[in-house]
């Protein structure tokens, strides 16, 4: 696979498939697609709105960039522009319904996307987490209606799980082991050896495209089980008065001892993944206990947390009708302002049944986003002058740490810290 010879279509520009379109622009021609027109006229721009690609890095790849085809990256919401690939890589998001079920329809969409464009000799890549089964089984099949063409005769698929995390600026695409896969052994070798040309921590090729989808919904699935566990290490800590952080420092000091964190479990990774895991698991007659019982705990991480704060607040004899509470963080996680799937709208919902006046300040989300995913609105920038009788620290964001929450509470005002990460003289609690 000469880098003159190989055009890579990378379908959906969100924060898997920019970042990596981006790599493979250095050495490759890239055609970047996506349906969202207006991300399309950013990125044209030299905008990333995500903040995970650097600015002079996307400038880089799309200076010169005329036509597709061209080296670089051309970024394109027109289906014609794909047809001069040769190599198609999905990276569309898989969510679930509102009743925990995957939703495939992201990747239904963009197989029919890619299927009205496929040719003889092409191959088609998969990114998108999935459970065992879904490319040759779901995808496949879409694409053979779409281009009439045969699987494994005329075209090919390998399947290469994202390892991507969202605003972490250490642990970039290029510098994480890539797992790879193909439908054939000289197709797996293939799409290797095109990951390898620009991953340089290196890459793993799997035995097969199963067990490279299985290897990616188990990493989830056990950082979820993980986390569940120290979350219900939490709540029993504090039922006995001891302080679940400084129990995992101490227990730390084992060498094989992992180091993991009570918190929300949020995003379109850990909270999702284990869902599609269980759902091909129950499809093959199997109930999986320890898996659906981390979720359980986890998916119920918001509602305790308010109620520990309220608990607070009532012990300090504050009213909590109408009581004011600063809500600091909205995003699913610290430095990013991804707002998908975040479980700090748990906290708030429930604390809203208490008729509490919430103000949610988020530096990194954008309300316009806020208002469009859940409803809410939010703001950017800390009321001033304004003192609160409950401070929940929902997010670790920069901006956060260093802040004296106490000067903007009432004297008996509560700080609730849920990532632990201020200091234990300023906050009453903490998960």
């Amino acid at each position: 696979m000469e880098n003159s010879s190989v055009c890579i279509g990378v379908i959906g520009l969100g924060y898997v498939g920019l970042p990596l379109a981006a790599e493979f622009a250095k050495h490759y021609s890239v055609v970047g697609f996506d349906i969202n027109r207006k991300r399309i006229d950013e990125l044209r721009g030299g905008v990333d709105i995500t903040l995970e690609l650097d600015e002079a890095l996307l400038k880089q790849v799309l200076a010169g960039v005329e036509k597709p085809g061209d080296k670089g990256l051309y970024c394109s919401a027109a289906l014609a522009d794909l047809s001069v690939c040769n190599v198609y890589v999905v990276t569309v998001p898989t969510p679930v319904d509102r009743n925990n079920r995957p939703d495939l329809t992201p990747l239904y969409k963009a197989s029919e996307t890619v299927g009205k464009v496929l040719k003889k000799g092409d191959i088609v890549v998969y990114e998108s987490t999935v459970y065992p089964g879904v490319t040759e089984e779901e995808c496949v099949p879409v694409l053979e209606k779409q281009s009439g063409l045969v699987f494994n005769k005329d075209f090919f698929c390998g399947y290469s799980p994202e390892r991507i995390n969202p605003g972490d600026k250490l642990h970039t695409v290029s510098k994480i082991l890539k797992v790879t896969s193909g439908s054939t052994p000289e197709v797996a070798e293939k799409v290797d050896l095109l990951y390898r040309s620009v991953i340089t921590a290196g890459t793993h090729k799997a035995a097969s495209i199963k067990v490279a989808e299985a290897a990616k919904v188990i990493e989830n699935s056990q950082r979820d089980i993980n986390i569940a566990f120290v979350n219900e290490l939490a709540m029993i800590f504090n039922r006995m008065g001891i302080d679940t952080h400084q129990v995992l420092e101490a227990a730390a000091t084992k060498w094989n001892f992992l180091p993991f964190k009570p918190g929300l479990v949020g995003g379109h990774c850990i909270g999702v993944d284990p869902y599609y895991l269980a759902q091909k698991a129950q499809e093959v007659g199997y109930h999986p206990e320890i898996i659906l019982a981390g979720r359980r705990l986890n998916d119920g991480m918001g509602k305790y947390i308010a109620s520990e704060v309220v608990k607070l607040m009532i012990k300090r004899d504050i009213t909590i009708k109408a009581a004011k509470v600063l809500v600091l963080g909205i995003t699913f996680k610290e430095n990013c302002p991804d707002v998908r799937n975040t479980r700090v709208v748990d906290i708030i919902s429930e604390l809203a049944s208490y008729n509490t006046d919430i103000c949610i300040y988020d530096p990194w989300a954008k309300p316009a986003d806020v208002m469009h995913e859940y409803g809410l609105g939010i703001t950017d920038i800390l009321p001033a002058g304004v003192c609160y009788d409950a401070v929940i620290l929902a997010v670790a964001h920069k901006e956060f740490v260093s802040v004296n929450w106490r000067d903007h509470v009432n004297a008996n005002g509560v700080i609730y810290d849920v990532k632990g990460c201020l200091s234990t003289e300023m906050v009453d609690a903490r998960l």
